[in-house]
């Protein structure tokens, strides 16, 4: 067996490499941005967000998801064990679309109201969210693509 299938098990779709990089770095970038953005604002005010949604154990969870979206992220984003990253990230999103967005309807976009102040949008759907599920399972299906940490280890240890 290959080194290089312990950092790539999936590549095996007819694409050409550099198809998924898009997808690899816009899941990484949006990830870390959700969770820098919950850092920043401080895990403790997303830990009440979970509890009033009647999260079980909100302090982990809120930890947890924090974690995730960052070095998940971040992981996407250097193209290291995408696939092994794609578990946690998923299980984020999937808990995300049923205990948040579910009952907001499809449409990340909910058009409220336009008045002289700007428009006003309502809370988001799931869209967003399967959207980001529908890239890591691509990710997971096709593989990283070129230009990734993997990549580069393999090359390292001298396995092709």
């Amino acid at each position: 067996m290959k080194l290089a299938l312990l950092f790539d098990p999936f590549a095996r779709w007819n694409l050409r490499p550099s198809q998924t990089v898009p997808l690899r770095l816009i899941v990484g970038f949006g990830f870390m941005q959700h969770g820098y953005a919950k850092f920043a604002r401080g895990p403790d005010n997303f830990m009440h967000i979970l509890q009033a949604l009647h999260v079980p154990m909100p302090a982990i969870a809120a930890w947890a998801t924090v974690l995730t979206e960052f070095f998940g992220g971040a992981a996407n984003l250097l193209g290291i064990l995408t696939a092994l990253a794609a578990i946690p990230m998923a299980i984020v999103l999937l808990v995300a679309i049923f205990t948040v967005h579910l009952p907001n309807g499809f449409s990340s976009i909910t058009l409220k109201s336009v008045d002289m102040a700007g428009a006003h949008f309502g809370q988001p759907g799931y869209e967003c969210d399967l959207l980001y599920l529908a890239c890591i399972v691509a990710l997971v299906l096709a593989g990283p693509g070129p230009f990734t940490l993997d990549r580069a280890i393999v090359r390292r240890l001298g396995a092709h």
